[in-house]
């Protein structure tokens, strides 16, 4: 995976021009504007967070005091090199999870686990299939294929909306927000240059007991809050144009299974070796240091998904093909957004901001993990916006991960991602889709949504912070 220069490197060769010495307070300023203006344009004047996120690193380095004709290179740069490293595996996922979706592998998933469960253990059994289908689909797509499943499975039941609705989207919140290949955690990987692999291992490890709390645990206490609600006898919003009906013919259950989890156990398999082979001219650390790298494992989980979901549902050469390209245009969006988030944050650590964090930090004695969970809580509560509360956190707090340890880093990626999903309310889009799919009121999807995802955010920190003392 292609790694952003290290902060110390670029202020002191890369972009010198803008290195210049400023007062703390001048880059205290600089940035509270600069993430000032992001929020307002977001928020009040509904402004695209590409726009917005662009508009706000050319207020960073004019308040920082960057020279005029150096003002865009920084955010050039930044967005380059954020692209070059993420892009390509945003729409690998992309690719994977439109296969997914139109082949019926999904609710092949769904069928299959359900058939197995019943009564009490069916919020656990939606929690463990959302968890699955989150891994390679993003949050939006996942909610459009699983409405329908939980309202099956409430009514055929007999059991409120919230018991299993609950644990369904904490499976895919949680994936969302702190397991890559999504955008968000795949941004913050590349800003803080953590490995992947160690990430992905350690963010499984912590997900697992937030599913749990947030998900079956929490779905009873939310059922009381929210109180009855109608089962709907189908989702009113349509489906988004990235999800076309499914095939007749579906894939077989333990084809689609393999396929999902194929990039994960390369990854994974990659991390064991570098932790426990760490030799060079090892074979097998040879091996998998290539397939193990997300680029490849998410190519081949294409490639093979290409076979077992394309083909196993009877898809010709051509629908293949258009499933595939039909993939990539509704992620366009997402790809400048985290593009100019990566311009922002290059703009934070090129004129100094990010590293007069990193001294105030070390000042108060504040811990890093914290800090990155904090500053993500603040840009998420104002924004409303998961990725770009994990973008700017991770830029502002890119020095602290300088010569951290492997397993640190990743650690600090998760507390960043953490921190992003604190107390989803109406600045989000997700608060309204969760919403209106489940036909509630505000009251209610704050109460039950808005605090699932606070009590995610809590959890996870809760567990992360123990984990940098003991690793």
């Amino acid at each position: 995976m292609t790694s952003l220069s290290t902060p110390t490197a670029l202020l002191a060769d890369a972009t010198p021009a803008l290195a210049h010495s400023h007062s703390q307070g001048q880059l205290l300023l600089a940035a509270l504007l600069g993430i000032g203006v992001i929020v307002l344009l977001i928020t009040k004047l509904k402004l695209h967070p590409f726009l917005a996120l662009t508009l706000g690193s050319i207020v960073l380095a004019v308040v920082a005091g960057a020279p005029f004709d150096k003002l865009t290179d920084s955010f050039g740069t930044g967005f380059g090199a954020t692209v070059t490293s993420t892009g390509l595996l945003i729409g690998l996922g992309a690719m994977l999870g439109k296969l997914l979706a139109d082949s019926g592998g999904a609710n092949v998933i769904a069928d299959t686990v359900l058939a197995r469960s019943s009564g009490r253990k069916l919020p656990w059994a939606m929690a463990l299939i959302a968890a699955v289908l989150g891994l390679p689909l993003f949050f939006e797509i996942g909610v459009v294929l699983l409405v329908p499943i939980v309202v099956l499975v409430a009514r055929r039941g007999n059991l409120p909306l919230m018991r299993v609705g609950i644990p369904a989207l904490a499976g895919l919140s949680i994936l969302h927000g702190l397991i890559p290949p999504h955008p968000g955690p795949l941004v913050a990987v590349s800003a803080l240059h953590a490995n992947l692999g160690v990430t992905l291992a350690l963010g499984l490890l912590v997900a697992i007991p937030c599913l749990i709390i947030a998900g079956p645990l929490f779905s009873r206490v939310a059922e009381r809050w929210v109180g009855p609600l109608e089962i709907p006898e189908q989702p009113e919003p349509e489906a988004p144009a990235a999800i076309e009906s499914a095939s007749e013919h579906a894939p077989a259950f333990g084809a689609v299974l393999a396929t999902i989890l194929l990039p994960v156990v390369l990854m994974l398999t990659k991390a064991f070796f570098d932790v426990v082979v760490d030799s060079p001219k090892a074979v097998g650390q040879r091996i998998f240091d290539f397939v193990g790298s997300p680029l490849i494992a998410l190519l081949l989980a294409v490639l093979v998904g290409m076979v077992t979901l394309g083909k196993g549902a009877g898809f010709t050469k051509q629908r293949i093909s258009d499933s595939l390209s039909s993939s990539l245009g509704p992620i366009a969006g997402i790809v400048f957004i985290v593009g100019a988030g990566g311009g922002f944050k290059q703009t934070l650590v090129d004129v100094g901001v990010a590293n007069a964090v990193s001294s105030w930090a070390d000042k108060l004695h504040i811990s890093a993990l914290l800090l990155g969970w904090l500053i993500a809580v603040l840009i998420r509560l104002a924004t409303g916006s998961a990725t770009v509360a994990t973008i700017t956190a991770a830029g502002i707090v890119s020095p602290l991960a300088v010569g951290m340890s492997t397993t640190h880093t990743a650690l600090l990626v998760l507390a960043v991602g953490a921190g992003s999903l604190f107390f989803s309310h109406v600045n989000d889009a997700g608060f309204w889709l969760v919403k209106e799919y489940f036909g509630m009121s505000v009251g209610q999807t704050v109460k039950s949504w808005s605090v699932m995802e606070t009590l995610i955010s809590v959890v996870a920190i809760a567990i992360i912070l123990p984990l940098g003392l003991v690793m």
